[in-house]
């Protein structure tokens, strides 16, 4: 899929901008020439010019050509209810997560995602089981991110 400069780079200056009026209302630090929002808002000011570039390149470049055009794969069924598949569980989780818990929730997720993407059952079963643990671990434990528990909070440990 080809999408126009343009559009990515009037996307990239709203959300710069957005970010800089939201920066805007970050607590001043006191004796501090610079605050909380220096960061943030240094690189919102990048993203609007940068955006601001990329639209400039893209109505240049257009040259008649049309805004998106759709790729190859598009026109594949297997594809794009694979990329559905993706966009599909990622809705999931955010709804679920909280509620049924990462552990339930990871692999049975990821099995849906193999098998939208054509992995065989065994397989597909086998890898979210372990990707799930993986996971788990590398966030959980090592990370101490603190993923879901959901309906198996009482067995946390």
């Amino acid at each position: 899929m080809k999408i126009n400069d343009a559009i990515f780079g009037a996307i990239l200056a709203v959300l710069g901008t957005v970010v800089l009026v939201h920066v805007q209302a970050f607590p001043k630090i006191p004796g501090q020439q610079y605050g909380p929002g220096l960061f943030p808002g240094s690189i919102a000011a990048g993203f609007v010019v940068c955006g601001v570039l990329l639209i400039i390149s893209g109505v240049r470049n257009r040259a008649g050509l049309p805004w998106v055009v759709a790729g190859e794969w598009m026109r594949s069924s297997r594809h794009v209810i694979a990329a559905g598949a993706v966009v599909a569980g990622m809705i999931a989780y955010i709804l679920l997560a909280e509620r049924v818990g990462f552990l339930i929730t990871a692999p049975v997720l990821l099995l849906f995602w193999f098998r939208a993407f054509g992995v065989v059952w065994k397989t597909a079963i086998v890898a979210a089981i372990i990707t799930t643990i993986i996971i788990w671990y590398a966030f959980y434990k090592l990370l101490r991110v603190p993923l879901p528990w959901g309906v198996l909070t009482n067995y946390a440990f």
